[in-house]
């Protein structure tokens, strides 16, 4: 192990196991982002003064909606992976993309499927999606967290070489201490981008439908690209053109979505305070 590295925290990526059923971290980092997204949107359509009016939805909208939106991260995040990130190993092996326990999810897929989510429920429900897809928006950096914090305990998705103080070695990834990626992102799409998203709630965002949506895809693409230059690409894929990778090409087009919605929501009159 080279000099002044960190070793890597023995976790056990298992929580707790009975006979054949294990109960795993990552499976908890996605419950308790759904439980607590959930709760956190509820207090957000119940306070009136955020929207300078009643909310457009009610709570029992966001409640049935939680099950429309984890079919669209789980099946979205999984078909984004298969398509994003490994398309060539399940064409020849299909029945593979079906074993999500073996690992392989995609932001980016698991994005669009929420956006497909909030446009479905929407016009099902005859909910206004703009304020549907803004609340999604300001408590997905929850999931983003847990999420994130699990792949370090799983030891997965590590950074590039690094000689920083505080790289680590991780089993499986060489000798080579490399950046703590894992934690980078959780910081930034986690932290920072909840607490920009509040800032800009509780100056009245909510009050232009989008800006949130807007906010929310800007400020990820932002993240994602930088803390991109930190961890090391999916072997399967390497670096692309320029020495981009594949989260940072995915993540552009948010960026600029998220500009075009931050416009267009600017544009609007904010609604009255009643």
């Amino acid at each position: 192990m080279p000099l002044f590295a960190i070793p890597f925290p023995a976790f056990d990526p298992v929580l707790v196991q009975i006979g054949p059923f294990a109960i795993r971290w990552y499976a908890l980092a996605y419950i308790g982002g759904i439980v607590i997204g959930w709760l956190y949107g509820r207090a957000l359509i119940r306070s009136e003064r955020l929207w300078g009016r009643p909310a457009p939805l009610k709570t029992v909208d966001f409640d049935d909606f939680v099950l429309w939106i984890t079919l669209g991260i789980i099946l979205g995040g999984r078909i984004g992976y298969v398509l994003f990130y490994n398309a060539g190993y399940f064409l020849e092996h299909p029945l593979e993309a079906l074993k999500l326990w073996k690992g392989g999810m995609s932001f980016h897929g698991g994005f669009i499927g929420c956006v497909l989510a909030v446009t479905l429920f929407a016009l099902r429900r005859g909910v206004p999606i703009l304020p549907l897809g803004d609340i999604t928006c300001a408590v997905g950096p929850v999931g983003l967290f847990l999420g994130r914090i699990a792949n370090f305990i799983n030891g997965e998705l590590w950074g590039r070489p690094a000689d920083v103080p505080w790289a680590m070695v991780f089993p499986g990834a060489g000798p080579l201490p490399r950046h703590p990626s894992q934690l980078y992102e959780a910081f930034l799409e986690g932290v920072v981008l909840f607490a920009v998203l509040a800032v800009l709630i509780r100056c009245g965002a909510l009050r232009r439908p989008g800006l949130i949506v807007g906010a929310f895809a800007l400020g990820y693409g932002v993240a994602r690209i930088t803390g991109e230059f930190f961890r090391e690409p999916d072997p399967q894929l390497g670096f692309l053109w320029g020495g981009l990778t594949m989260g940072m090409l995915l993540s552009a087009p948010m960026i600029v979505a998220g500009l075009v919605f931050i416009a267009v929501a600017l544009r609007r009159r904010p609604a009255a305070a009643t």
